[in-house]
């Protein structure tokens, strides 16, 4: 409305801003579009605002326009036609500003042992993140990317083939024990990387089977290749326990098989992005120049993208891979479909044979976000560099490092948890935790003691309903109480992971926004109980009705809160921060408590104000789904 008569009125064409009034006083929304224009028609901001006020047509869901301070234009919203216009569903979500596909790359777990709980951190920032884009409406494409190629497997297979003398045939025998497969690989990958520190001679074994892994031949190859399979099988079940899913894996054998990165490296080459060393630290070696994206300017540091022997790196590699997101390379992988999730939806996984059956298409997106850790800052500038030396400068600038900080752990619960401390570490804030050296949490022991502790609450609480549907129960509020932690903190913030903060019922927690969308659903239990139906809405609830019962400040603040559930989502995408979906959900929670508590809504006895109350109870209901469903986290039958 105000972009289109300001064009008309004045000629310009300006991105009108929305934002929220400092007091409820003031009115639901303050437009300052004034400001904006004042520079481009040399006027005071405040003699437009008054001119926009007068001349804007009438809305019929706008009441009155007011221009306040030095040209803010205030608006009031006709509470009856707002209120209605919720309960007809025409309240809508924004259209999608890019309408071109979005990749988003997340988890990125390197395929040689047990996920843990830092890789949580990004597969639920990643997840959340694409189920925003999607209830905005942008189509999204969602990516886990393999490393299976990398110094980590081969580590795990130097474990395998040197240290403990396994065959294939042994190392197939291990996938299906009774000891999960990633938990073996967990301490043996310890076990090599302990190995290496006292015997610096057997790094040979790893270049050995890192030349073997990247040609694809030999003994050493073909266990990396079962390893690093059935890890990925193991990463996918932990995932999916959190309701998170991909559409494709791409792997990194097919960016060297497919000869992706044999491309990539001919343009670098041609487009002078990258030099041969001739003499130095780097000598023999392929590398780009520091100044292209180091951050210290006077002394840059040359980044090794192909090593002297002749293997890449892993950020030449993701070169590649970001060509190919964006459609650069004129190539593409073939595709195998591995697995369909319980839900219907497929995964499929990258593969260097020609398929007999159409498949789906991958990369080409116009946006690519990759959720990485903060710690490969560096890395991710490296491939930005490479894009912008090879004139792709649009892609670069739309290639999003969607960074975030490490998960640590609190004292209690490492206790918790059975991890020994020292009298030093149980003094900290928190305690970092290593792969590398075996010293973290699994994943899998993570949920698990997640859903045995809310057991226990459940348990206690529901005594009589069925063991399974307790147990399920049990798992949603795990789960909704992991990534309400892991979400409820911006990106930047360094994470102590605390068992009883999170699955606390009170406080900004996932179990108590769950909560208070299992009361609504209770009153209309009870309701029900009782032998009374749900009311007609749309028929009992006119316009006129709704303007009597919101007159009141307090049915109107509560109402536009639950209301701004596409403005939160749509604010979370535009800073990229999950965080403001999770605090809206808490700040939701809190309105529904307040309405909970301060109006009895089965006792009412005005016909009119008890529809009403049922009504705001169904749409409370419905909008706290609507975030716990961007969230991730399920809403329990009861708690």
């Amino acid at each position: 409305m105000f972009r289109a008569h300001v064009r008309s009125r004045y000629g310009a064409d300006v991105q009108v801003v929305l934002e929220q009034p400092k007091q409820s006083a003031f009115g639901e929304v303050a437009v300052p579009v004034a400001f904006q224009l004042a520079k481009q028609l040399k006027q005071a901001p405040r003699v437009i605002a008054q001119q926009l006020a007068a001349e804007l047509p009438a809305i019929p869901s706008i009441e009155k326009l007011e221009v306040a301070g030095n040209g803010y234009i205030n608006v009031r919203f006709h509470r009856g036609a707002y209120g209605h216009g919720l309960l007809a569903g025409l309240e809508g979500a924004a259209a999608p500003k890019d309408p071109g596909k979005i990749i988003v790359e997340h988890t990125n777990i390197n395929p040689n042992k047990a996920a843990h709980i830092g890789h949580l951190r990004n597969a639920i920032l990643g997840d959340t993140f694409v189920r925003m884009l999607r209830s905005a409406g942008c189509p999204v494409e969602v990516q886990n990317y393999i490393d299976n190629t990398g110094v980590q497997v081969a580590d795990v297979v130097v474990g395998f083939h040197y240290l403990e003398h396994q065959t294939i045939e042994q190392v197939r025998a291990l996938i299906g024990g009774e000891r999960p497969f990633d938990y073996v690989c967990w301490d043996l990958y310890a076990r090599v990387s302990s190995y290496y520190g006292d015997h610096p001679e057997a790094l040979a074994w790893r270049a050995e089977t890192l030349h073997a892994i990247e040609a694809g031949e030999g003994v050493q190859a073909e266990m990396a290749h079962l390893v690093a399979d059935a890890i990925v099988q193991a990463h996918i079940r932990t995932m999916l326990r959190l309701g998170v899913v991909y559409d494709v894996l791409p792997r990194e054998s097919e960016i060297l098989h497919l000869k992706f990165w044999a491309t990539a490296f001919e343009q670098l080459k041609q487009r002078g992005a990258i030099h041969l060393e001739a003499e130095g630290k780097n000598k023999g070696c392929w590398v780009m120049r520091g100044a292209a994206f180091s951050q210290d300017a006077e002394n840059p540091d040359d980044k090794v993208i192909v090593r002297s022997n002749g293997t890449v790196t892993y950020v030449g590699k993701d070169i590649a891979y970001q060509m190919w997101k964006f459609g650069l390379l004129g190539k593409d992988f073939y595709y195998s479909r591995l697995l369909t999730y319980p839900n219907g939806h497929e995964l499929w996984v990258s593969t260097d044979q020609a398929p007999k059956v159409q498949t789906p298409r991958f990369g080409a997106g116009s946006r690519v976000y990759n959720v990485i850790d903060s710690r490969q800052s560096y890395l991710q500038d490296v491939v930005v560099a490479g894009l912008r030396a090879l004139e792709y400068n649009d892609q670069a600038e739309r290639s999003i490092h969607f960074s975030y900080e490490m998960v640590a752990l609190s004292p209690r619960t490492c206790v918790q948890l059975g991890i020994a401390l020292s009298e030093e570490d149980r003094r900290r804030p928190y305690v970092e935790v290593s792969g590398r050296k075996g010293l973290g949490v699994k994943a899998d022991d993570l949920v698990n003691e997640l859903i045995e502790t809310a057991l226990k609450e459940v348990d206690s609480r529901h005594p009589e309903e069925p063991v399974e549907q307790r147990r399920r129960v049990a798992a949603q509020i795990a789960i909704g109480a992991l990534r309400y932690f892991m979400l409820k903190y911006t990106r930047n913030s360094v994470i102590a992971f605390d068992f009883q903060e999170a699955l606390s019922f009170e406080g900004e927690t996932g179990p108590y926004v769950q909560y208070a969308a299992v009361r609504a659903g209770n009153i209309l239990k009870k309701l029900e109980e009782r032998g009374e139906s749900v009311p007609d809405f749309a028929a009992e609830l006119t316009a006129d009705a709704m303007a009597r019962q919101l007159a009141g400040e307090d049915f109107w603040q509560l109402l536009l809160a639950a209301s701004k559930v596409d403005v939160a989502i749509q604010r979370a995408i535009d800073s990229g921060e999950p965080a403001h979906v999770a605090k809206y959900g808490f700040q939701l929670a809190q309105a529904f408590n307040n309405f909970y508590h301060g109006y009895p809504v089965l006792s009412e006895q005005n016909r009119e104000r008890k529809t009403f109350l049922l009504w705001m109870t169904v749409y409370f209901r419905n909008q706290l789904a609507k975030t716990l469903g961007v969230l991730g986290i399920d809403v329990p039958v009861y708690m």
